[in-house]
């Protein structure tokens, strides 16, 4: 199992769909050269962003085979394997090994909600050991779980239980509770961020890396981010940061998957939308949320050049 801890920005991929919502792998290749053409590290595949709790097993199969093959090892990936089943989520952690992936990250069950930490560990344990010589990141993401346990005992004691566990994905806004994940006793764990607005304090406070949806359509923005932190320049990564703020506000007026999908289009990375029971925009929405992003100069700051005619 490699220790090597993940590093920058990596991002959280869409699945593309066609018009008739099935799984689009052809339009995986190009959005993967043109997300590492943009600055990402790695790339998170089957996650919320990806509407993974949406796919059926076949499909997230094949959206991880198409990743792996399409990133051809210029980055990680990481294979989010989480599924109410336990035993659906050990069969997809096997196959993300043979598939090819750097990294297996997991959710926890969610319908019945895991209510302590012992109960955490063993479903954990299951699917970490369905792939015992990967990395095994767990995704602590608390408002879509439902799970709210002391993620920091989660840690202690999985250090001492989980062989192949090597850190977690913290999807909160508890930069405390993200200090002390970084600084438990039994293993010094790879803590990876997950807020994307809130870059700029989660490397303040000894972030090495994060993964986030917005990086799908502003990477080059977070890279400067960074940048500017690396150098000393806490004025500038201040502004820089934010701009992500305001982006994050702008789409949190809409069903945020369906408009990050619809962004993306608009910077040529065409996507489809979203899966039922994620709404697509309307034309009005789409009309709104262009005004909005040219409302807060989005398409001069985020990076990328907006297609003629877009």
């Amino acid at each position: 199992m490699s220790e090597t801890p993940l590093n920058g920005l990596i991002a959280a991929t869409v699945t593309p769909l066609d018009p008739a919502g099935a799984v689009d792998v052809t339009a995986i290749k190009p959005m993967i050269d043109r997300l590492i053409e943009s600055g990402v590290t790695g790339l998170y595949v089957c996650g919320s962003t990806g509407e993974g709790m949406s796919l059926t097993c076949q499909e997230r199969k094949k959206v991880v085979e198409a990743s792996v093959a399409a990133t051809g090892g210029r980055v990680p990936v990481i294979v989010q394997v989480g599924h109410n089943s336990i035993t659906d989520a050990c069969d997809l952690a096997n196959h993300a090994v043979d598939a090819g992936a750097n990294v297996v990250s997991a959710t926890c069950p969610s319908y019945f909600k895991v209510g302590d930490t012992e109960t955490l560990l063993k479903c954990m344990g299951q699917i970490a050991n369905a792939a015992p010589k990967l990395p095994f990141y767990y995704y602590h993401i608390p408002a879509l779980t439902g799970s709210q346990i002391d993620v920091v005992d989660f840690l202690e004691r999985g250090g001492e239980r989980i062989p192949n566990l090597a850190g977690l994905k913290y999807t909160n806004t508890l930069i405390h509770e993200f200090q002390a994940c970084q600084n438990t006793e039994s293993r010094n764990f790879d803590v990876v961020w997950g807020c994307d607005e809130m870059l700029l304090a989660a490397f303040a406070s000894g972030a090495t890396a994060a993964i986030g949806s917005t990086y799908n359509i502003a990477a080059p923005l977070y890279c400067r981010i960074i940048e500017a932190i690396e150098a000393g320049d806490w004025k500038m990564a201040r502004q820089l940061q934010y701009h992500s703020v305001a982006m994050v506000n702008v789409m949190k007026s809409f069903p945020f998957h369906t408009a990050l999908k619809a962004i993306m289009a608009m910077l040529g990375m065409p996507v489809g939308s979203c899966r039922l029971p994620l709404n697509e925009l309307t034309e009005n929405e789409l009309v709104s949320l262009r005004s909005g992003l040219d409302g807060i100069g989005f398409f001069d700051w985020c990076g990328h050049e907006t297609p003629v005619g877009s």
